[in-house]
């Protein structure tokens, strides 16, 4: 039945009193900072933002299902995801099958906060999530940019709130109990703004108490009808079309709501959460899970089809749910101990088939640790690391088909050690093959600093050192040398300076070392640091030899040189690495 009337106010009320509750088939808010400002700027310009959908939940059928509530202090890392209620009997309620994305930026603009990464800072770092509230300039002019926007919404600092720099910064949700009127000119004249010209941020407010608290822009269907099955085909039929829901988020609300057990949605956002926060930071989704449980338990296929989650895969999903988090769990660990991140693996599908081999061995704690499995380790990371180095995508399409054929090769090898053989025989037949030609070969060995698969290569090339928390990566050459000036300074003529400059920060004048190790040779010459650490012929000889570095010239001069000779060792090693088995 469509319904028109009430004002966003009375409807964050509802949300606020728990009469709106999100079902558990509904997903987590998705919405950006800057989507939540572009629905109350056209909320504020009188333009329609969609019809609700609406599920009328009788009080007898109230304690039946599980309910959630909606976000309103988000926060990217520690509170994204919607806060599940405790039991509700024997009350009327109604549950939001579509605008879920909506309310809840209504609810955090106008009754809380966001608190987003910052760009570049370190998930973990304390000041990596700062807390912003949702403000709006009432001193600037509404008139429409590029885009059509008129009005200046942005998330802010709090104490940012009020003038600053010819803006006059409102905290939105101050209009929830802002009356009309002596209380907007009261607000204003505290800024000094209570006369002309200033009209203008007189006009903006009361706009923005009309839009939140008088007009009554809440337009809804609501269904009546008691039956999950036909709410779960609407809340599908509705939600299916928009490109933020992804299929997969409705799929684990299928799975969600035939799990008999276990909570399926705080299950897998849980291990979403753990996994992500082991210290790869590898930004693992739901996507990921869901996935990785049709293969771990060897479903017909693996891909996000709804014959895949019937009740009886559901069944035997939850019943494994123990040992796949254990699998996963143990894959992220095993990845973190090869040193590699995010910035090193962009497609965690990537990792899928080793889970599988891990889960068919029962997902031993100490195989990322023990000596027992050294040798199937540096068989992983062999091949995981010749699939990271692929330019070409190996984990994009026809990824479902290629993971279901790896799972049949793991499967039938026995499980005493992983089958990279016969994985890049298929993979190859497939199209997706881990052979390198001479042009990728010659294109690695020109590998700059910056280029995310660097670090996989280096461990490559020099096994014996381990992970990332161990092991820097450090210039042969230290980099510092290589500033104009000094390189002037140094005898190096003008028109080779570019030169130096360029190979400086190219693979044949990059190593690892020993974080301690690197930590003592600082911006030393090698030559220098030699001498001292490594005095005897013989361990120099042993140390230039496990570093591929050949002669080190005394001093920088003789840098081009050497740039070539090691260029062409590590070449050669590559070359002799790469294609092996």
């Amino acid at each position: 039945m469509h319904q028109q009337g009430g004002t966003i106010k009375e409807a964050l009320d509802s949300i606020a009193s728990h009469e709106y509750v999100l079902p558990a088939i509904q997903r987590e808010f998705v919405w950006r900072p800057e989507q939540v400002c572009n629905l109350f700027d056209s909320l504020m310009q009188g333009y329609p933002f969609g019809e609700f959908m609406f599920w009328r939940v009788e009080p007898e059928h109230s304690g039946q299902y599980r309910w959630y509530d909606f976000v309103r202090e988000y926060h990217q890392r520690n509170n994204p995801h919607c806060p599940e209620l405790g039991p509700i009997h024997d009350k009327s309620l109604t549950a939001v099958l579509d605008g879920q994305q909506r309310l809840t930026a209504f609810n955090i603009g106008l009754r809380g906060s966001m608190a987003i990464k910052v760009p570049y800072k370190w998930w973990n770092s304390p000041d990596a999530f700062p807390k912003r509230v949702l403000a709006l300039d009432l001193l600037a002019p509404p008139d429409p940019d590029e885009e059509g926007s008129r009005y200046t919404f942005e998330f802010i600092d709090e104490n940012r709130i009020g003038l600053e720099n010819h803006r006059l910064w409102f905290k939105v949700s101050d209009i929830m109990r802002m009356n009309s009127g002596p209380d907007m000119f009261d607000w204003l004249s505290t800024k000094g703004l209570e006369n002309e010209p200033e009209r203008l941020a007189f006009r903006t407010l009361d706009r923005l108490y009309r839009a939140i608290r008088v007009e009554p822009v809440v337009a809804y269907y609501e269904e009546k009808d008691q039956d999950i099955e036909r709410v779960l085909n609407i809340f599908i039929r509705c939600n299916s079309g928009g490109t933020p829901l992804s299929y997969s988020n409705l799929l684990l609300s299928i799975a969600v709501s035939q799990w008999d057990q276990l909570d399926a949605r705080r299950e897998v956002h849980g291990l979403v959460d753990e996994m992500n926060n082991v210290r790869a930071g590898l930004l693992f989704n739901a996507d990921f899970v869901l996935k990785a449980g049709l293969m771990l338990t060897d479903i017909a296929s693996v891909g996000f089809r709804v014959e895949n989650f019937t009740h009886n895969n559901m069944a035997i999903l939850e019943e494994n749910w123990p040992n796949i988090r254990q699998a996963l769990l143990e894959t992220v660990e095993l990845v973190d101990s090869f040193g590699f991140d995010s910035r090193t693996i962009q497609a965690t599908n990537a990792l899928l088939p080793i889970a599988y081999y891990l889960y068919r061995k029962g997902a031993p704690r100490d195989f990322e640790t023990s000596d027992h499995y050294l040798k199937d380790r540096n068989i992983i990371r062999g091949w995981l690391t010749r699939s990271i180095l692929k330019e070409s995508g190996i984990w994009g399409s026809g990824l479902d088909t290629l993971l279901t054929a790896l799972r049949e090769v793991i499967r039938n090898s026995g499980g005493t050690e992983f089958p990279a053989g016969e994985l890049r025989r298929v993979m190859g037949q497939r199209g997706k093959t881990l052979d390198f030609v001479e042009e990728e070969i010659e294109d690695l060995a020109d590998m700059r600093l910056g280029d995310r698969r660097i670090f996989p290569l280096l461990t490559m090339l020099f096994p014996h050192f381990g992970s990332r928390d161990g092991s820097d990566i450090d210039h042969v050459f230290p980099k510092s040398r290589f500033t104009p000036n000094r390189l002037r300074d140094a005898g190096v003529k003008d028109e080779h300076i570019d030169e130096f400059r360029d190979h400086c920060e190219r693979l044949a004048n990059l190593q690892l070392l020993d974080r301690s190790v690197n930590n003592e040779k600082r911006a030393s010459l090698p030559a220098d640091w030699l001498d001292v650490h490594c005095p005897v012929d013989l361990a120099r000889q042993s140390y230039c030899d496990r570093h591929l570095l050949g002669d080190v010239p005394r001093d920088i001069t003789g840098f081009l040189e050497f740039y070539e000779a090691r260029r062409h060792q590590v070449r050669d090693q590559i070359r002799r690495l790469i294609n092996s088995v």
